[in-house]
């Protein structure tokens, strides 16, 4: 969608500055300019108290002396807000207007810029220089200075303890502050499941490791004997030895973990499009003389690996630094990085990945080449992105895409749900169509992960944003149903964050409805959360 973007010209002094200006610095002044950016069917500009909008034409300087057209955006509305709280923030905050230096011009210009890239008329903004460069008359300073104060939007409400005019708060910025909150709430839940989950992983392996020490040390001897006569642990059987106990808490885990597989709901995962034969083979022959020889021993257990059947047990510990190297270092082919990558994809589907992707907890190779996604050239974009929705084939591989443990990359903190969703929300934002068909992928896996809500917390209002911009597009309905499935999910895990942001920023799902039953389903689901 397109919007027209305006820019009202008013003249604060009325005609008042044409007059005296000659008297009071020797030189005309035509007008004291004051501007304000029209888009999205608000007025938008800045003044003594920081960035203010209001109706178009309903400041007290009433209908504006000239308006001019600057363009149109295709800039989405909820982009436009996240860059204008930012400025409300920073250099155009409360405090930091100044009359001839940083004033409404200066942010009229600013807008027009990021809108579409043009400039407001030239004039204006040369004329704090000319009014620098003249002996500036105290005289004029104070009647700008009272003249820029009547730009306040107008209210019909009057603050009982203050006489002057009330300003009226719009809707964009109750949305900023209402996102505010949001954010303090999602940090203040994922600070609480942090510790949590922490807790509930040290007991867990405090209990593990009990059982294996206890196991180990037994002798299997006439203390067997002994030990059978001994009491049983946690949940062991009676006259169950130690050692048989661990082997059983592995057991139940693993018949645990089978259950839950049958129980969820499949995710969508792509098994035919890698030749994994051919795209080693392809490999192998770039790399040619290229490799020390530990790497090539790292290559070898790749075909070991994957086209020889073998359980990750051959892969090395030196695997994924072998891997990284291929993945990081600029002087390596691009092609390279695609074939390793498409490799890494088919490998996402076996069952025992989870013991490779173990090696990457202190390094975070993976993880860190991932979060660079929009650095990468749109092929490496593709095979990355089928890489990671393939990870949700199994329960293990899926859970490790949504750690939540934290470390420091270039200077910011982030973690494997946070690279995950990052991955989604850009496939699936962009204008290619395959990476969009695997981004949705990824999100719909996501939503229809069998873990505790308070997990996507953190996430689900960005993955809900980039929902909601893509609905604005023209999505097939295989995309459609995914992406409005993964929406009705997150209106059930996070409380009224999403179905507010739904109600927000659009479009309504019923928009959609008639397009399949399937669709008509979810969109009855969402619906039901925005009552």
């Amino acid at each position: 969608m397109t919007y027209k973007v305006e820019v009202y010209i008013y003249d604060l002094s009325r005609g008042v500055a044409a007059m005296v200006s000659p008297l009071l610095i020797g030189k005309r002044i035509d007008g004291v300019w004051h501007t304000s950016i029209v888009v999205y069917g608000r007025e938008y500009f800045f003044g003594s108290q920081g960035v203010e909008s209001c109706s178009p034409g309903s400041t007290a300087v009433k209908n504006p002396l000239q308006i001019e057209t600057l363009g149109e955006t295709q800039i989405p509305y909820t982009i436009f807000i996240d860059y204008l709280s930012g400025l409300s923030e920073t250099s155009y905050a409360i405090g930091t207007y100044d009359l001839l230096r940083h004033n409404c011009n200066n942010f009229s210009q600013e807008l027009a810029q990021f809108l579409c890239g043009a400039n407001i008329p030239r004039y204006i903004l040369d004329l704090p220089n000319e009014v620098l460069q003249s002996k500036l008359s105290p005289a004029l300073q104070i009647l700008v200075q009272q003249l820029e104060h009547s730009a306040r939007p107008i209210s019909n409400e009057r603050s009982p303890n203050h006489r002057g005019v009330r300003k009226d708060p719009s809707p964009e910025f109750l949305q900023i502050e209402e996102a505010r909150s949001t954010s303090q709430r999602i940090d203040e839940k994922r600070n609480s499941i942090k510790d949590k989950l922490v807790k509930k992983e040290r007991k867990k392996e405090k209990k593990r490791k009990k059982l294996l020490r206890e196991g180990l040390s037994v002798r299997f001897s006439t203390e067997v004997s002994i030990m059978a006569d001994t009491d049983t642990i946690n949940s062991g059987e009676p006259n169950q030895l130690p050692s048989e106990q661990a082997l059983q808490f592995e057991e139940d885990e693993r018949r645990q973990e089978e259950e839950r597989k049958r129980s969820r709901e499949p995710p969508i995962v792509f098994r035919d499009l890698v030749d994994t034969k051919g795209e080693y083979e392809v490999l192998a022959n770039s790399l040619q003389n290229q490799l020390s020889e530990e790497e090539q021993r790292a290559l070898d257990e790749l075909r070991q690996y994957m086209l020889c059947d073998e359980g990750s047990w051959v892969v090395g510990d030196g695997f994924l630094n072998f891997i990284g190297r291929l993945l990081n270092d600029r002087d390596v082919q691009n092609e390279v990085r695609i074939h390793v990558l498409n490799i890494l994809a088919a490998a996402a589907l076996k069952d025992d990945v989870i013991l490779v992707l173990h090696q990457d907890r202190k390094d975070h190779v993976l993880m860190n080449y991932a979060y660079e996604i929009d650095r990468i050239s749109v092929d490496e974009q593709l095979a990355l992105a089928l890489f990671i929705a393939n990870m949700f084939e199994n329960l293990s591989s899926s859970e490790w895409l949504l750690y939540i443990s934290e470390w420091t990359y270039n200077g910011q903190p982030i973690s494997n749900i946070r690279v995950t969703t990052k991955v989604a929300v850009h496939s699936l934002l962009s204008d290619v169509p395959d990476l969009q068909d695997r981004g949705s992928a990824i999100i719909y896996n996501m939503a229809c992960k069998e873990v505790k809500s308070v997990v996507f917390d953190d996430v689900a209002v960005e993955l809900t944003m980039a929902l909601l911009q893509y609905f604005n597009t023209k999505p097939s309905e295989e995309q459609l149903w995914r992406c409005m499935k993964s929406l009705a999910k997150f209106t059930q895990i996070s409380g009224q964050d999403v179905p507010q942001l739904i109600q927000m920023i659009g479009p309504n799902p019923t928009t959609f409805r008639g397009t399949s039953s399937r669709i008509d389903e979810q969109i009855d689901l969402v619906l039901a959360k925005m009552r």
